[in-house]
């Protein structure tokens, strides 16, 4: 089967896998097809997935959250494999998929990120993630339980929850878990939690503009979230997280949101890595030693030779990447010349609780319920897109 015959295959359908199908099914213009593969039959909008008050009202409910294949890739010339990425062959152009070899003309590496517990004992064990849908999800439901119980203590203290990071992930699910209505959500007369940030040795949001960075930590405080700086977890007990200096935090629940990292399969592939095992790309973002593969989003380390900075990995950089992707894998079989990729920042914005949140745009920095109107505003014109597979 020559090259062109076999296609393109698209490995995830998050931010990144579904931009980079869409950019090459318009490129290619029927001409070659375009399969994506998942493990789930469902696209998740999982920058959202910080809403865990909305996801404790209905841990089962999916739909604020997933996008069926149905609706985000309703075109015929898409084509979609449910399953498990088992192993990449760059070799023999092939991957298995749920025992299933898949062969490809071009491959486009979009499986996104895990948790990263950076070997502290028990972190993975003893704390919640919603990196995932399905983290989300057990966060929600654990959540809700917490909340339903507080109500029947006979004593006066309140839920105590530990989130483990001070990047944008943390400081979103923190201020959210202290802001939401939670007897409205639960439907009887919760306590409020107590909710305490670590933010490790890293700076809070660090990298984040200093004026987003400030009016995020006031509305924090104002929200009453307390900060711990300047201290990393050494390890997590049941119940109690172990601080650098023995400093204990105990806790009814604990979220992890320290960092994330590439998934072994990615760590494992015979090509140049970066930090964090992410693939070190080319201006084409295509492997140097391997023609035709392709990496977007969060398994990518990618250096923009007009700044000489790395490319944040985030929805907004996955979602510019793709494109430029897409069009270079459908360049790469029509052997033309591929484009090089420059990315623009268009601005952060950080949700602070319900309600509120913190930004820059356009060099001007907003914060409170504008900048999360904001927010709001980008991610239901995404969804929106998304549902009708665009």
């Amino acid at each position: 089967m020559a090259t062109e015959e076999r296609g393109i295959l698209v490995l995830g359908a998050g931010y990144a896998g579904l931009s980079f199908a869409h950019a090459a099914r318009r490129a290619g213009r029927g001409r070659f097809p375009v399969t994506v593969v998942d493990r789930h039959p469902f696209h998740v909008l999982r920058t959202e997935l910080y809403e865990v008050g909305e996801i404790a009202r209905d841990p089962e409910h999916l739909d604020a959250w997933a996008v069926p294949f149905t609706q985000a890739l309703d075109d015929p010339a898409l084509g979609q494999i449910v399953g498990e990425v088992e192993s990449i062959d760059l070799e023999r152009h092939c991957v298995r998929v749920s025992g299933e070899e898949v062969p490809y003309g071009a491959l486009a590496i979009c499986l996104g990120s895990v948790p990263a517990y950076y070997g502290v004992p028990g972190a993975e064990a003893e704390t919640h993630q919603v990196y995932r849908m399905a983290g989300a999800r057990r966060l929600g439901a654990a959540l809700r339980q917490l909340e339903i119980e507080s109500a029947s203590w006979t004593d006066l203290r309140r839920p105590e929850v530990v989130v483990i990071g001070g990047g944008s992930t943390g400081t979103e699910v923190a201020a959210e878990i202290a802001t939401v209505d939670w007897p409205t959500i639960v439907g009887v007369a919760a306590r409020e939690p107590h909710v305490r940030l670590v933010t490790g040795k890293i700076p809070f949001l660090d990298g984040m503009p200093e004026g987003l960075v400030r009016h995020a930590r006031r509305l924090l405080v104002k929200s009453g979230v307390e900060l711990i700086e300047g201290l990393n977890v050494e390890r997590v007990e049941p119940k109690v997280a172990h601080l650098e200096g023995g400093m204990r935090l105990p806790f009814d629940l604990a979220i992890w949101c320290a960092g994330v990292q590439v998934p072994p399969i990615v760590r494992a592939l015979p090509t140049a890595h970066g930090r964090a095992g992410r693939l070190a790309v080319d201006e084409h973002l295509e492997l140097p030693q391997w023609p035709g593969v392709f990496g977007v989003g969060d398994v990518i380390e990618f250096k923009d030779p007009a700044t000489g900075m790395l490319v944040p990995a985030t929805a907004q950089a996955a979602l510019a990447e793709a494109p430029v992707a897409g069009r270079n894998a459908v360049a790469r079989l029509q052997r033309k010349a591929l484009q090089p990729f420059r990315y623009r920042e268009k601005g952060v914005i950080v949700s602070v609780g319900v309600g509120r949140g913190a930004g820059r745009v356009a060099k001007v920095t907003v914060w409170g319920s504008p900048a999360a109107l904001l927010a709001a505003l980008q991610q239901k014109e995404y969804a929106r897109r998304v549902r009708h597979g665009r």
